[in-house]
């Protein structure tokens, strides 16, 4: 009687994967929403509809994108969450997806438990952009500007906790800087504001400013990244300034908790196919960098940036109020 449980249970494990490895096989065999929880026309958004085009190549299906803004990033990261394990809804998202979380009271939902990282698509480094009229032209005489006039300068900040808002604070710290930070819904009405001199400053991915700095309607004085940026070869880095500052915006995709690993593993290998194509020299004149690795780097790269952002988000008391 054991025997016979033992082997039945054995034919039902055997069914189930063969049934997994079919499933990944046939994957997708229709439309695929790709979930980007902001509005269109961002760094975010303007990455997610290129992968998103690629991936509608290679697969043979549709990958379309949903804007669903709302909430800090929240209102989307819950429609994926709460969507079937089937590799048909999935989450492109920046790394405010992880640092959401950790400013607000509560969120429906586990970044460690209820979605199945898929793929690092990319890191953007961010810069340091400045209204046009004011004395600034380097991080130097950012910083000696800052001290000259303690807690009047106004940098602006896309969203509660993102990558910008992060980099915005160490910067605070490492300058040993007196300024306000002032949030915003969205890096539109920030650039808006920095460029009509409502705003000093405001640091965000390098495509959002790259226009504005080239036509001459703002000031781009430094960026986050180890090394300059291809797309502005003559800007400094802030490390040039301040050894060992170093940051950057990143892009990933997620799927529910519980995502076939056949599924997760066929995704990951075709996002890595559409980097290793011309999408990553179209990202790279856009002053991103495209990232390549397996599902499980993306869990380890994922993990130590929450533990950072943790870091800077509780010594800066940052909180969506």
């Amino acid at each position: 009687m054991q025997r016979r449980i033992f082997t039945e249970l054995a034919m039902g494990a055997i069914f189930m994967a063969m049934a997994g490895v079919a499933s990944a096989q046939s994957y997708p065999s229709k439309a695929v929403k790709v979930v980007i929880p902001f509005p269109p026309g961002g760094t975010l958004d303007t990455v997610g509809r290129q992968l998103a085009q690629k991936l509608s190549e290679q697969m043979g299906q549709p990958f379309i994108i949903e804007n669903r803004p709302g909430g800090n990033g929240v209102i989307g990261g819950d429609v994926v969450a709460k969507a079937p394990a089937d590799g048909y809804t999935l989450l492109f998202n920046a790394s405010t997806f992880t640092t959401a979380p950790m400013t607000m009271k509560s969120v429906p939902y586990s970044v460690d438990r209820d979605f199945t990282p898929v793929a690092l698509v990319a890191k953007a480094p961010l810069s340091v952009a400045v209204n046009k009229r004011l004395p600034i032209t380097d991080i130097k005489s950012l910083i000696t500007y800052a001290k000259e006039h303690p807690g009047k300068m106004t940098f602006a900040v896309g969203s509660i906790g993102s990558a910008g808002h992060l980099s915005t604070e160490l910067l605070k710290r490492a300058g040993k800087l007196d300024y306000m930070i002032v949030p915003y819904k969205g890096t539109a009405p920030a650039f808006q504001d920095l460029i009509g001199g409502q705003i000093d400053g405001f640091i965000d991915p390098i495509l959002g400013s790259l226009q504005y700095h080239k036509s001459g309607m703002l000031r781009v004085v430094a960026v986050t990244s180890a090394e300059r940026a291809a797309s502005l070869p003559d800007v400094p880095t802030v490390s040039e300034t301040i050894p060992g500052y170093e940051f950057y915006s990143w892009y990933g995709l997620w799927g529910p908790a519980k995502l076939p690993a056949e599924i997760t593993k066929k995704l990951n290998v075709e996002v890595n196919r559409a980097l290793a194509g011309d999408m990553k020299e179209k990202l790279k004149e856009q002053g991103i960098l495209t990232t390549a690795g397996t599902a499980e780097d993306f869990i380890k790269f994922q993990k130590l940036d929450m533990e950072r952002s943790q870091k800077i988000v509780s010594e800066g008391k940052i909180r969506v109020e």
